[in-house]
């Protein structure tokens, strides 16, 4: 099977960019769209995120065989609900979602004799909104789908080939499985990025201005994961909070030790661990998920 008609609740960054995405790679594909703010709902009528942006959310669904929730992890619930009363009995309700089990179950609560199939497009920016979607956001990036026990073959087939559709790579995984490794690969790095600008910004010896002025690469880099949207990312940690805290425990015992050997003087410890590290990045770069540029290969894309 594959989807005729596909439904985007929330208009932001991902939802904007599925639209624009199916527009360009998947024309023949119907698209519809609904967010809950009535600015975002303009905004996207402005830029055609969607074949039709409607006003209500059951509305939006009507007639779609896949419906993508766009939203923050702590609204996937009430959005699902949302919806509800306009859904075709054989659609298939997906997601975009940072964290699988939290919303697995949200989605089943909510929705307990339709077709859940969660997924998460491991692509983005630190912008959010209307305005920060782009057709190419998910050209050579993972899209990893996490079908519960049962889930029909067809249609996990068809979610597949829809978001290799848009340029994805495509992992089926254990939604508990996805929770750890993404706790590790995204959720970790932006909590230690959130707390060392804020950090630096805390600083009384340190002016936010000097911050600004002074700022060395790694610190630009902390700031622009550090200014991803906050909704999202508190959801993210509330919602995967078992993984996270395990992930945390283990970066914390291995920052006690790095600690250590700056005390001691260490130098071969510290030597070790940065080679290490060093070939980590070496194998990012050299399986596409990153670019060896001085500008990491971050284009304008407007």
């Amino acid at each position: 099977m594959s989807f005729n008609h596909v439904a985007i609740i929330g208009l932001g960054l991902l939802g904007g960019s599925i639209g624009l995405a199916v527009r360009e790679h998947l024309p023949e594909v119907t698209t519809t769209g609904y967010d809950a703010d009535a600015k975002v709902r303009e905004r996207a009528r402005e830029r055609a995120l969607a074949g039709t942006i409607a006003d209500d959310p059951a509305e939006a669904v009507r007639g779609a065989d896949l419906v993508i929730l766009c939203v923050p992890v702590g609204a996937m619930e009430a959005a699902a609900a949302a919806i509800a009363p306009g859904l075709q009995p054989d659609a298939v309700v997906s997601d975009v979602g940072s964290s699988k089990i939290s919303v697995s179950q949200s989605l089943a609560r909510a929705l307990p004799e339709h077709v859940i199939i969660p997924a998460h497009p491991v692509a983005g920016t630190e912008q959010s909104g209307p305005d920060a979607g782009f057709a190419s956001l998910f050209h050579h990036r993972w899209c990893i789908i996490t079908p519960p026990e049962g889930a029909p073959e067809d249609k996990v087939e068809a979610l597949t080939t829809f978001w290799r559709g848009l340029g994805s790579t495509v992992e089926i995984m254990d939604a508990e499985h996805h929770d750890r490794v993404l706790a590790v690969t995204s959720h970790i790095p932006h909590l230690i990025a959130y707390t060392i600008v804020g950090t630096a910004s805390d600083l009384e010896e340190v002016t936010r201005s000097e911050v600004i002025k002074y700022s060395a690469g790694g610190f630009r880099d902390f700031t622009r994961i550090a200014a991803s949207d906050p909704v999202m990312w508190r959801d993210v940690f509330l919602n995967n909070r078992d993984a996270v805290l395990d992930m945390l425990d283990r970066f914390l015992t291995d920052l006690a030790m790095m600690r250590e050997a700056i005390k001691a003087g260490d130098g071969e410890m510290m030597f070790d661990q940065f080679s290490k590290t060093r070939a980590i990045r070496r194998r990012i770069i050299e399986h596409g998920q990153d670019d060896a540029r001085p500008d990491f290969g971050r284009h304008d894309h407007d």
